[in-house]
């Protein structure tokens, strides 16, 4: 299954200390992510992948050196259950 997330325009991201503020223009929702959830609505937001191809690019992009495949997953049904994220 591939996933994607709303294009950068509909996104508004704006760090706040350890967390990242993200309003969703099409939802008219503020949401209040840590990491590495930021970090997974901006791989997104340039094309649809896999988990697995999302676990690469984190780890290839963001240094992850113990990245969890499960753990992965748990975050992107998170996004995908605040609406931030689709399957494609």
């Amino acid at each position: 299954m591939l996933y994607r997330a709303d294009p950068p325009g509909a996104l508004l991201h704006e760090p706040l200390d350890a967390f990242t503020a993200v309003f969703h223009r099409p939802s008219g929702t503020t949401h209040l992510l840590a990491s590495p959830a930021a970090e997974i609505l901006a791989v997104l937001g340039r094309e649809a992948l896999s988990v697995n191809m999302l676990l690469e690019r984190l780890e290839r992009e963001y240094e992850l050196v113990d990245a969890d495949h499960q753990a992965l997953m748990v975050r992107v049904q998170e996004l995908v259950d605040a609406g931030l994220v689709q399957a494609a």
